[in-house]
């Protein structure tokens, strides 16, 4: 068997399966509407003045405290981690939230307002 008769076999059993379970339809239906609802504020965080303020203040405080801080764009989240600690801003259907995260565990979360100062969010997630 070729590979891709194979590929496609192993597609239609897993279209088979998913619609002998119900649950998986509204689940998919469920997370596709979230994340069509959140896709505006997705992508205002992607393309908003308030990210390159949080990127260069999260650079220079990660200078000043000897610090690598990791930038990564996970789907349409912006993950800012160092050491033990975690900064996500996540869109939402009502707006973008960061989400503080110490030792894997969520700390807190605040609303984020694009038009705000995006260090004070820095400042406030390493604790100054």
């Amino acid at each position: 068997m070729s590979f891709l008769d194979n590929l496609e076999s192993n597609l239609k059993n897993l279209e088979s399966r998913e619609e002998r379970d119900p649950g998986a339809r509204k689940r998919r239906d469920s997370e596709r509407a979230s994340a069509l609802a959140a896709a505006p504020w997705a992508e205002k965080l992607k393309n908003s003045p308030y990210t390159q303020e949080v990127m260069k203040a999260a650079a220079l405080i990660g200078f000043q405290t000897r610090s690598r801080i990791q930038v990564a764009w996970l789907d349409t989240t912006l993950k800012l981690e160092t050491k033990d600690r975690r900064l996500d801003l996540r869109p939402t259907a009502e707006g973008i939230v960061a989400v503080f995260l110490q030792n894997g565990k969520e700390e807190s979360r605040l609303p984020v307002d694009l038009s705000g100062n995006g260090d004070e969010l820095v400042q406030q997630w390493f604790g100054k």
